[in-house]
């Protein structure tokens, strides 16, 4: 395993769980051309009336070609919800072909639902956002672009790091702690991106759903928390690369999440650990690197 720079934990190596390996080197996962246009996946929770402001939002966004609501209720979307939702996303759309909008309806109500493989998505880049986030239709352009330059990994607007902690060992392992937004901004460094605004390539969710240790997904749908972190995990292993951070204006429409909690970043730091061992070592890699639109930034 090696170690990445200003104390962070960075992998690398034969993990063999979804990427080949080569005389102990990682061979990555190569995708073909990704498609042009990209599809929204809104995970929304009984909040009608955010969901109807992101579809509104995002069905006016140039490259969006298609919308899918990740729908994980006991009760059905209303035939009302359905109609307003599909009416909306019609006069907002920029196609002369109009907005596919559709819902993924589940049976169980867990967070690994964001990530289920869904058939039939007519593009191979997929937004995943949560419904109380908004990012400018010139964000999302600029993350588009930047992810269409690098489509095997994770490109978004919401970076995190993990740490190494030297003074700290569990059962002779290398321990790990979960850096929040302060560590990023403090250091410049950053390990993942977080999944309730990034972009990646549809085939992750076939990973994520039929490949990946089924005991992580037995956590996240658990303990409801580290779904975000698992994806990280998979995408890092598959292509020994870190993933792209965006600066982007976000507007958060809704109450606080999770995130603002007693223990939050105890239990992200647990799931670090335990993903870690299951993986049998650490394979998120730290970056520096940032990307800004010039065009629209004194300081860049």
């Amino acid at each position: 395993m090696r170690g990445g720079g200003n104390g962070a934990g960075s992998g690398g190596g034969g993990s063999p769980l979804f990427a080949s390996t080569t005389g102990g080197r990682r061979t990555p996962l190569k995708f073909r051309h990704p498609k042009s246009g990209y599809t929204v996946l809104i995970n929304t929770w009984k909040r009608n009336d955010l969901l109807k402001q992101s579809v509104s939002h995002y069905s006016s966004c140039a490259g969006v070609e298609s919308i899918h609501i990740v729908w994980s209720e006991p009760d059905r979307p209303s035939d009302s919800l359905r109609e307003s939702l599909w009416q909306v996303a019609q006069q907002n759309s920029k196609s002369c072909e109009g907005m596919d909008l559709k819902f993924d309806l589940n049976e169980e109500d867990s967070l690994n639902n964001r990530f289920r493989d869904t058939k039939g998505l007519k593009t191979d880049a997929v937004f995943s956002i949560d419904d109380d986030v908004l990012f400018p239709c010139s964000s999302m352009d600029l993350a588009f672009r930047v992810w269409q330059s690098a489509p095997n990994t994770m490109v978004g607007f919401v970076p995190r790091m993990h740490w190494l902690d030297s003074k700290t060992r569990d059962n002779n392992r290398e321990y790990y702690k979960y850096g929040g937004w302060w560590s990023v901004w403090w250091t410049g460094t950053y390990s993942m991106v977080l999944s309730k605004a990034s972009f990646f390539h549809k085939k992750y969710l076939d990973l994520y759903t039929n490949h990946m240790p089924k005991s992580i997904r037995q956590y996240v749908t658990k303990y409801r928390n580290c779904e975000d972190i698992a994806m990280s995990f998979l995408v890092a292993n598959a292509t020994g690369a870190p993933p792209i951070w965006v600066k982007g204006r976000i507007f958060e429409i809704g109450s606080s999440g999770i995130s603002s909690l007693g223990g939050h970043s105890d239990k992200r730091t647990h799931c670090l650990n335990l993903f870690t061992n299951l993986y049998g070592e650490m394979p998120l890699v730290a970056t520096n690197m940032k990307v800004i639109d010039s065009r629209h930034s004194w300081l860049w």
